[in-house]
């Protein structure tokens, strides 16, 4: 079993590197179950099988970026590839996951059929950037809304309430929480709110914080026992635990709150009142739990629309 997820590890990060090296941004290393049978399989999507229909007669006075994308005829779409039941890419190239199906729903809304959307696998630590310089129209990827990311950009939602925690090895035992990472290994995503909150409140050594552009590279380290746990959101963190069943487990209580936006350009006020509308109705008519259930929800959680909360 063990020889087997390793192999497809090591499968993955070579597609991965082959589409980086094509000119998309980000050389991560996803991990990925084997074909066991206490596993999901490294190529398995998970989809609501809702249809996303475009919309029609769409206007949005003064809106800059909007103005873009009718142009296009295409919208451009910052997102994560290598979180299962979130924003996931197989081995075949489809993507799928709940942040992925709420970016084509916005993309419908805008009146763009979601097989028109570019995606650009953005990391982290580059979001921001990526966001100010044009280069996505906007972005959906576990996107945590804070404060000091609004002075760069703005942000539509929440869509999605998660909270920070702690993925380790099934047989740990001595981690339960985060008052017991002191001396151990963490790793975390570089430019993600939650290994700043390891280092923020020196909930292990400073030698002990192991970072690198992407989760899913954390999760090969914790499997090859090079680091003790993966700290980040537990919606996140459940996804890799139930593709790794059997060998990774989630522990503690979350211990933050982490609200998801879709990340959008600072001074389009026109733009992210419509899209929270849109983000509204998704939570009214039914839309969003749609989507929920049949991606995220299928890691093992439950969950109903968020507040949303307009600026």
């Amino acid at each position: 079993m063990r020889i087997a997820r390793m192999a497809a590890l090591t499968a993955m990060a070579a597609l991965a590197l082959s589409a980086a090296a094509c000119g998309e941004e980000g050389t991560p290393t996803p991990s990925g179950a084997g074909n066991g049978s206490d596993a999901p399989s490294t190529d398995t999507c998970q989809t609501s099988g809702t249809t996303f229909t475009p919309a029609s007669n769409v206007t949005i006075t003064g809106s800059p970026t909007y103005d873009k994308i009718k142009s296009a005829g295409k919208v451009t779409v910052g997102v994560k590839f290598d979180q299962p039941f979130l924003g996931y890419k197989d081995a075949q190239g489809t993507r799928c996951g709940f942040d992925i199906e709420i970016a084509q729903y916005v993309a419908s809304k805008l009146g763009v059929d979601p097989a028109k959307i570019e995606y650009k696998e953005i990391p982290s630590a580059n979001r921001e950037t990526a966001i100010k310089g044009g280069e996505v129209d906007y972005y959906v990827g576990t996107y945590s809304i804070t404060d000091k990311r609004k002075n760069d950009i703005s942000f539509a939602g929440p869509y999605y309430v998660a909270g920070q925690a702690l993925l380790v090895r099934k047989d740990e035992s001595a981690i339960t929480g985060k008052d017991t990472l002191k001396g151990k290994k963490v790793c975390s995503a570089t430019g993600s709110t939650p290994i700043q909150k390891v280092r923020d409140e020196g909930l292990t050594e400073p030698e002990n914080i192991v970072e690198f552009k992407t989760y899913s590279e954390c999760v090969s380290q914790l499997l090859d026992g090079k680091v003790d746990a993966l700290t980040t959101d537990d919606a996140i963190l459940k996804g890799y635990a139930a593709q790794a069943a059997g060998e990774l487990k989630v522990v503690g209580e979350p211990f933050s709150t982490e609200k998801y936006g879709i990340g959008l350009p600072k001074d389009d006020k026109a733009l992210r009142d419509y899209v929270n509308d849109q983000i509204e109705a998704a939570f009214t008519d039914g839309t969003w739990q749609k989507i929920y259930d049949g991606t995220l929800g299928k890691s093992g959680s439950a969950a109903t629309p968020p507040t949303l909360e307009r600026y």
